[in-house]
């Protein structure tokens, strides 16, 4: 799926099952743009989560900028609340098509939110500032934390650039601040209970941030 809706426990579900479901008010609709990342993270459902090929987020193709876009014109915009890219792949590896796309739905939707959940990781991906490129673009940009530690992280992640990627992510969302209103760390609720999440918190205090604890989706 590209375009796609999320259900109570994480269920993926397609725009018409949403709909059917949910007929009335407004919601979030999010858009899958890539499998490629630039982590292979332990707790990833990518790898652990088994779905029916209709409902998968594993594309088979990376889709265009105009198909995508074709698909993200076609919702029911009057129902439409959010637009998250988010996916199982790291929508920033396509970093030039998810801005075309952004500027798209600022351009002709502009009182539609929009939201990215990403790895933080595009500055080391490109070699350079990317924050500067959401400027305007995103209502809210969801980066995950994971960890308390540059260590605890990449065991997490498995971030194929090293022991660099944790600061090098704090960076990004520092950066971010500068272009995006709202800017979020989080970690999942699933860490074991030493103090993880406190000093979670601590490192986000410090440096300006907003943590959110979200609920781990195991099925």
């Amino acid at each position: 799926m590209i375009v796609y809706a999320v259900e109570p426990g994480g269920k993926y579900v397609t725009v018409k099952e949403s709909l059917a479901l949910h007929p009335e008010g407004k919601r979030g609709f999010y858009v899958n743009l890539t499998n490629q990342c630039t982590c292979a993270c332990t707790f990833c459902l990518r790898s652990l989560k088994e779905m029916a090929e209709d409902h998968s987020l594993w594309l088979k193709n990376e889709p265009s900028e105009e198909e995508v876009w074709a698909e993200i014109s076609a919702l029911p915009w009057d129902k439409v609340e959010e637009i998250v890219f988010c996916g199982f792949g790291e929508p920033t590896m396509r970093l030039e098509v998810l801005t075309g796309l952004l500027r798209r739905i600022r351009d002709e939707h502009p009182g539609v939110k929009t939201r990215l959940n990403t790895n933080g990781l595009s500055d080391l991906h490109f070699g350079r500032n990317t924050a500067p490129d959401f400027d305007g673009l995103l209502d809210t940009i969801s980066i995950s934390l994971n960890a308390s530690n540059a260590e605890r992280y990449l065991e997490l992640t498995r971030s194929r650039f090293g022991l660099p990627s944790f600061e090098a992510m704090l960076t990004f969302a520092e950066r971010a601040k500068a272009y995006v209103p709202d800017v979020v760390l989080t970690v999942v609720d699933h860490v074991e209970d030493d103090g993880e999440i406190a000093r979670c918190r601590k490192i986000c205090e410090a440096r300006g941030l907003r943590l959110r604890v979200r609920p781990y989706e195991a099925e």
